[in-house]
């Protein structure tokens, strides 16, 4: 049960999000069957929030000294992604969160959607299908490596 607890932890984190949880969660031995939908809810549950809150939090970040450069930081990052996005609007948007790259995913999927000012709705179920497809991928390879590094060992 720890270890779920866990999986559900890793997937909230920026940047790692499902993307570690679900390795992580193969590593730890919890079965696919509860790692997956453990993941799949802890990096959905921040998506709302920064739909909703990140334009003023990141204004009232700005305001303080400590937080201009990484403010500016995510923008960018924010930036590159969203010329991918805005080429292909909200299916964009979920081929961006779907695909398990380094850099891509829900917290940055939302950063996105939240500063192009995306349709709301329509944005949580793009990255919701993203998070889906990408937890299936990462699933997949994750336990398929583990399983045969064990069958070698």
């Amino acid at each position: 049960m720890k270890n779920l607890l866990w999986t559900f932890l890793i997937s909230m984190v920026p940047i790692i999000e499902l993307r570690g949880a679900i390795p992580a969660a193969a590593v730890l031995e919890v079965p696919w069957y509860f790692a997956y939908p453990a993941a799949v809810i802890g990096n959905l549950l921040p998506v709302p929030f920064i739909l909703l809150f990140i334009e003023k939090i990141f204004a009232w970040m700005k305001k303080v000294r400590l937080f201009p450069k990484i403010i500016h930081w995510l923008e960018e990052k924010a930036q590159k992604g969203a010329a991918k996005v805005e080429k292909y609007a909200l299916f964009g948007l979920f081929l961006f969160v779907a695909l398990p790259l380094p850099g891509t995913g829900a917290w940055t999927g939302s950063l996105i959607a939240a500063l192009f000012h995306m349709n709301k709705k329509w944005s949580i179920l793009s990255i919701t299908l993203g998070v889906l497809t990408a937890g299936v991928i990462m699933t997949l390879v994750s336990y398929s490596a583990v399983g045969f590094l064990s069958f070698l060992l």
